[in-house]
């Protein structure tokens, strides 16, 4: 197996671990330095990322790049890639609708770069059998080739561009959107005055529900801002496949309301999140 030169546009939480595996795997792992935050300097030095300064160091330098970036950006990010003539793989691995990947794919294709449709399920991958990298495209197979020593599980869908976007469209639609529906229905109980009594039912069909879900409440806080952008996208796929697509962009509000934690060390107390969805303009 030949070393590749991966670039990975960015290495955040979940970024920084699809690098680890390629790392496993005996590539080398580059990401771009300009702009970043200093817990991203941080996160890369310490699973020793090759630093290069720009992006266009960093398309002449790699032949894949892996883009892994919030929702809102991924298209911008493709078209800045392509504004330096980039020539190798260009893998979206974004949680965007299946349409936007056909879009940038269109971009890609009319530059003459291979481009591979990406959607990752799971939490960063850090253990065996617990992130998934769905991929879609006729350059799927050299993608695999990036991440065999794992953990980072992968599966090919073929090679119609789209379909690995539209399956984490789908399972997110029911994991993410899940989440976002009980923090709406904890809400609305917190504001009926029957929060307690709720709790009491539910705990009647399982004794841990309540619990877990107010811990749900609280942790998904984290990763509202990034989760709200996701909502949008379902709701595009949702929309496309001829389906009401109100429950996501609700789900969207209910992220964007929470929004305002990001940064925080620690999920905040229950009350808080309520207190955010039920007074969305009152300053944290």
């Amino acid at each position: 197996m030949s070393k590749k030169q991966i670039g990975f546009l960015h290495p955040g939480a979940m970024g920084i671990s699809l690098a680890v595996s390629a790392q496993n795997s005996g590539h080398e792992a580059y990401w771009v330095s300009e702009g970043r935050s200093r817990e991203t300097i941080e996160r890369a030095a310490e699973h020793n990322l090759i630093e290069l300064k720009t992006l266009e160091e960093l398309c002449d330098k790699c032949s894949v790049i892996i883009s892994v970036c919030p929702p809102h950006a991924a298209t911008d990010l493709a078209e800045q890639v392509l504004k330096h003539s980039f020539e190798g793989i260009y893998v979206d691995a974004n949680a965007i609708s299946p349409q936007r990947a056909k879009d940038i794919g269109d971009l890609m294709d009319q530059a003459g770069v291979a481009y591979v449709d990406g959607g990752i399920i799971g939490g960063p991958a850090w253990k065996a059998s617990s992130t998934w990298l769905y991929l879609s495209g006729s350059n799927a197979e050299e993608v695999v080739s990036c991440f065999t020593e794992g953990p980072l599980e992968t599966e090919i869908m073929g090679d119609e561009i789209g379909r690995a976007s539209a399956l984490k469209m789908c399972f997110a639609a029911n994991s993410k959107g899940t989440t976002a529906l009980l923090c709406g229905i904890v809400a609305a109980a917190e504001e009926m005055g029957v929060r307690k009594e709720l709790e009491k039912q539910w705990s009647r069909y399982d004794p841990k529900f309540a619990k877990e879900t107010l811990a749900r409440v609280s942790r998904v806080t984290a990763k509202a801002w990034r989760f709200s952008g996701e909502m949008k996208e379902i709701a595009s796929t949702f929309e496309a496949a001829g389906l009401p697509d109100g429950f996501h962009l609700a789900a969207y509000e209910i992220y964007d309301r929470i929004s305002k934690f990001k940064g925080d060390e620690s999920p905040p107390p229950v009350e808080e999140v309520l207190e955010a969805l039920l007074n969305p303009d009152k300053p944290k």
